[in-house]
């Protein structure tokens, strides 16, 4: 019987944010994600809302803090204290709706200008269930993402369709660039790995981890 873990026990906490216009569906990827929850009434997140769960990756528990806010112009005022201390972030467009995928060099534009440079990025179309109204093709996306050096995935939150495999890439590739930063750190190992609860920020070159197309649907 595996020994039980409390809530707070944890090896790593790491920030996610969630961004991308309204409506795309950033708050059911949140709740599908972290209670396996789905909501066809869900309105629009008013201000901010995080959510929690914990993963395990090479044997340690990593704490992921989803940060979830709402897309509309009015909230950008939020910004700053929204991105800080972020070390990833799923960039949402909805696949049937073409601004959405148009918006994602702006919000990546203002993620980037908020955070540090290599954090890690995956772009995401969500909604990819509703097969019949696509306006976003899957090329289109991994094209986009290619030329950010983002990580690419297609998701639907309705159908559970590749939203744990999103976020659990995003929050192993974290953990790899800070695990790398701890071996890097030879002799001093034990002061490059934080205390828990600390807030990582991600200092290393990524962009060889950046593989287009590694967990496209």
């Amino acid at each position: 019987m595996a020994a039980y873990r409390a809530e707070d026990d944890y090896d790593y906490l790491f920030k996610v944010v969630l961004i991308g216009d309204s409506g795309v569906g950033k708050s059911n990827l949140l709740s599908r994600f972290t209670r396996n929850e789905f909501s066809l009434e869900s309105k629009s997140t008013i201000g901010v809302e995080f959510a929690t769960r914990s993963l395990n990756v090479d044997g340690k528990v990593i704490k992921a803090q989803i940060w979830d806010t709402a897309g509309q112009e009015r909230y950008r005022a939020i910004t700053s204290a929204y991105y800080r201390g972020a070390v990833g972030a799923l960039l949402v467009y909805d696949v049937t709706r073409h601004s959405t995928f148009e918006n994602a060099e702006r919000w990546l534009k203002e993620l980037r200008d908020h955070t540090d440079p290599n954090i890690v990025v995956m772009l995401i179309g969500n909604k990819s269930d509703l097969r019949h109204l696509v306006a976003v093709s899957t090329e289109d996306g991994k094209s986009l993402a290619e030329k950010e050096s983002l990580y690419f995935m297609e998701t639907s939150a309705l159908e559970a369709t590749n939203v744990e495999n999103a976020f659990s890439e995003v929050l192993t590739q974290i953990y790899r660039i800070v695990s790398k930063k701890a071996v890097e750190a030879g002799d001093d190992a034990a002061s490059a790995v934080p205390a828990k609860g600390e807030k990582i920020n991600v200092k290393d070159d990524v962009s060889a981890l950046k593989r287009v197309g590694c967990c496209s649907s």
